[in-house]
């Protein structure tokens, strides 16, 4: 397995315990040894994480007052 991923045992015993100071190119090296790279792109999309939705939407600010414009002529 690790040959195939490109890497040494020792690392992918680290991949196997979840070590989080393995680079994410073995981790990805490790899921292409698999057959399971197409869902490494399902990680990041925020559509599958509930917990960052909800983060993000804390954060939002709960009233926007917008400026009026600048610059323009009102007696022209």
């Amino acid at each position: 397995m690790a040959e195939r991923a490109f890497t040494s045992r020792s690392t992918l015993q680290k991949v196997e315990t979840g070590d989080t100071n393995v680079s994410i190119g073995i981790y990805a090296g490790v899921l292409q040894a698999l057959g399971l790279l197409k869902g490494l792109g399902r990680i990041a999309d925020i559509g599958n994480d509930r917990a960052g939705q909800a983060l993000a939407s804390a954060e939002l600010p709960k009233r926007v007052r917008l400026k009026p414009p600048t610059g323009s002529s009102h007696g022209a």
